[in-house]
């Protein structure tokens, strides 16, 4: 079994780089297919999730290749309509896999999707909003099937929960389906206006991604693009923390800070010290930590995807901090294995009260999905002691490089155990 092995107490200081979006990434290389022809996305990150959508695509008839950071597809040819269990478990992403191919053959096959187990995340908002545009849809034995019976006409679909994934799958498929698709409700996670950007980029006609209203006029047909994929907010956010919890000095480049602003915000009432150079931050951690009530919202809300980080934070927060869950029901999984590390916190349905103590201590944690790995990883960083975390899978899924970046801003952190080397378009 992997792990990842952190000595406590060594202050960050130094630079480092974020990669290309996790979260913008996985819809791109599912848009690749809505149009024959080789489409190259850079700034790709090397990550697990990215690997199981490559082989979801190349398991179609995609021909993929990697030229560094860049990855090359040729969609050509779409051989299946039918996605893998084995791929689809992996990933809740692979259903984003749905729109682009009704929209590209007029039929998929998808196995329910997996992923982190901090939900349910039913996909019913984009099986509702392929219905209003007219496929007809099946679910039978796990599986779910949509047809495309003559013209799909576009139509106003409000999505009861600004859903990310129905936002990117309805896009893909209103992008050719004739007349115009309103999509209300619609969610306005940066990752959406990247996705509407590299569509238009195609060919289609998406406007006002980034607001809660998208309009997308149809077009008859789309072709190749080259698209470059935004930093990831995620995992900047994480390595903010990261400094914030050791009282450290990191510059962060590749970063958009406007796609920071409500991470920004609630690093700065506990103490941080922020300064914006455009697509670098400085962060310098505060002496003392001051404790801050967390509220996770869908974007431009406080993101859940940084909730267990900054819960992290508030462990040796000055006082105590009310986090409340408001995305996903099962997103507390982390709270077990801090409190083993020395926090003293409380939950209450949705709510985790945290009171902070003066030290953490290092002991062996098991990681039970990506963002709380991290969180246990940069609880680590600060414990007396030694921190070994488990279920370092889930990390490989959202962080590239994780140890290495951290090492080379003065982190003592290795990992243990065989790594299996994926290539991509093997």
């Amino acid at each position: 079994m992997k792990t990842i092995k952190i000595y406590g107490g060594h202050r960050l200081h130094g630079e480092l780089t974020v990669s290309g979006s996790k979260n913008a990434c996985l819809p791109a290389l599912a848009a690749t297919i809505l149009a024959p022809g080789i489409s190259r996305l850079e700034s790709v990150p090397d990550l697990a999730d990215v690997h199981t959508m490559i082989e979801l695509l190349s398991s179609l008839g995609c021909k993929i290749r990697r030229e560094g950071n860049a990855v090359i597809v040729d969609a050509h040819n779409i051989t299946s309509t039918e996605t893998p269990y084995n791929l689809v478990r992996r990933m809740r992403a692979s259903v984003l896999i749905m729109g682009a191919l009704l929209s590209r053959t007029g039929h998929a096959k998808v196995a329910m999707p997996g992923g982190c187990a901090i939900g349910t995340r039913p996909i019913d908002l984009h099986l509702k909003g392929f219905k209003a545009l007219g496929v007809n849809i099946t679910e039978n034995y796990g599986c779910i099937e949509g047809k495309i019976s003559g013209k799909l006409r576009g139509a106003t679909v409000y999505l009861d929960f600004p859903s990310v994934g129905a936002t990117e799958n309805l896009m893909m498929l209103a992008a050719t389906t004739s007349g115009v698709t309103i999509i209300e409700n619609a969610a306005r996670e940066p990752e959406i206006i990247d996705l509407a950007n590299m569509i238009n980029s195609m060919g289609a006609h998406i406007n006002g991604a980034g607001t809660p209203t998208i309009r997308i006029t149809g077009v008859q047909k789309l072709h190749p693009t080259n698209h470059r994929i935004i930093p990831d907010r995620i995992e900047a956010g994480t390595y903010m923390v990261a400094s914030a919890i050791t009282q450290g000095n990191i510059v962060i480049k590749n970063v958009l800070p406007h796609h920071l602003c409500p991470v920004m915000a609630k690093l700065r009432e506990t103490g941080v010290r922020i300064n914006d150079y455009g697509e670098a931050l400085q962060v310098i951690g505060p002496s003392e930590i001051i404790s801050t009530d967390i509220n996770t919202l869908p974007y431009p809300g406080f993101p859940t995807d940084m909730q267990a980080q900054m819960m992290a934070l508030m462990t040796l927060g000055k006082g105590v901090s009310v986090v409340s869950e408001t995305v996903f029901e099962n997103r507390f999984m982390h709270v077990n294995e801090l409190c083993r590390m020395g926090a003293k916190i409380r939950t209450d349905g949705n709510k985790a009260v945290v009171k902070g103590v003066k030290k953490l201590y290092g002991v062996k944690v098991q990681s039970s999905d990506l963002r709380a790995g991290a969180a246990l990883v940069l609880a680590g960083l600060v414990a007396e002691g030694t921190t070994q975390v488990s279920g370092v899978n889930h990390i490989d899924r959202g962080y590239e490089h994780f140890e290495s970046k951290l090492r080379n801003v003065g982190a003592n952190i290795t990992r243990t155990g065989a790594v299996k080397k994926q290539v991509i378009g093997e």
